[in-house]
């Protein structure tokens, strides 16, 4: 590990949980939820260069590397909720590709597995098949499922609400396939279920007006039932570039802002959750702020082992430097 990046979601499986005793609850643990490293935007956007580049964003992305990795124990997983980069697949293809290189390099040195799901910015505000197609080759699928020490979590593409004119069969695929996972949560009922997205449903409540950072009220509506009546808790956002959320009625819906450029007050950081028998706890932290020792309480205490290099990491090895198709399971 640090010499490649490993694309780890493939035939809607997330490897590194894909074998083993993951849904039964053991002991808490925790993971850190992540949103926009946006490679460019802060040049691009912020800075209204005409030449732009993401040294920024290359930096800040590598100090929430630094800053997990020397986390004691480790965390199970790293997600970023959506916008991994800023080139638009369709018009900048040739600076999204340069943009990703430098995105893989980054966390190819990410000593935990990285969840990946997919923004408006990575497959375009209206997604067509071949954008779609890219982002899955560079990045694995923009939804799937896993289980992780009891837990049940569900990552979706949330650009199929905003506009799937253009992929409505593949939009449709994901509607078909979230009543699946909607209806293992009522099955086999997991001690917490949890949705990673890009866009927030509402940014601070379910009766805010539509507005480009959530999503439109009657379509918002019906998915918060959706995901409420099945049993979902927990929805983990990102797109705003600051922090928000609220709730619908007791689900929580947590929008936590960039890594990269943010739009208000807060700075760039991360949010670090831990996942207890009951509930979960949640806190972001401006990068270089965040704990090395994490405690976790009512678990056993363990010595520190030596590292091992994982069983799935032989699975899904892709150069760091470099654009290929994962490979299949």
């Amino acid at each position: 590990m640090g010499e490649h990046f490993f694309v780890l979601s493939q035939n809607r499986q997330f490897l590194p949980f894909y074998y083993g005793d993951e849904k039964r609850w053991t002991e808490p643990f925790f993971f850190i939820q992540a949103a926009d490293t946006q490679f460019g935007m802060q040049e691009k956007y912020m800075e209204q260069k005409e030449v732009y580049g993401w040294d920024q964003e290359i930096a800040w992305s590598k100090q929430m590397v630094k800053d997990i990795n020397a986390m004691y124990p480790a965390p199970k997983f790293l997600v970023v909720c959506g916008d991994l980069l800023d080139a638009w697949p369709h018009t900048e293809p040739e600076i999204r590709l340069q943009q990703e290189v430098d995105f893989k390099k980054v966390f190819a040195g990410l000593k935990i597995p990285l969840v990946c799901v997919c923004g408006n910015h990575d497959i375009g505000n209206t997604p067509t098949p071949d954008t779609v197609g890219s982002y899955r080759s560079s990045f694995g699928d923009d939804f799937f499922s896993f289980w992780c020490g009891g837990v049940f979590f569900i990552v979706v593409n949330t650009q199929y609400y905003e506009d799937s004119s253009q992929c409505e069969d593949l939009a449709a695929e994901q509607e078909a396939w979230l009543d699946q996972q909607l209806e293992v949560v009522r099955r086999e009922k997991p001690q917490h279920a949890i949705v990673f997205q890009h866009i927030p449903f509402f940014l601070t409540s379910p009766e805010e007006e539509k507005e480009y950072f959530n999503m439109a009220p009657a379509l918002r509506q019906t998915m918060l039932d959706r995901f409420y009546d099945a049993g979902v808790r927990y929805i983990f956002c990102g797109h705003y570039h600051r922090n928000a959320g609220g709730f619908y009625k007791d689900m929580e819906e947590v929008v936590t802002s960039a890594v990269g450029a943010q739009l208000g007050e807060c700075q760039q950081g991360f949010r670090l959750v831990k996942v207890l028998e009951d509930h979960l706890e949640h806190q972001y932290y401006n990068l270089g702020t965040a704990p090395t020792h994490i405690h976790l309480p009512n678990t056993k205490p363990s010595l520190p082992v030596l590292p091992t290099i994982p069983a799935w990491t032989r699975l899904a090895v892709i150069p760091a430097a470099t654009k290929t198709s994962a490979l299949a399971l």
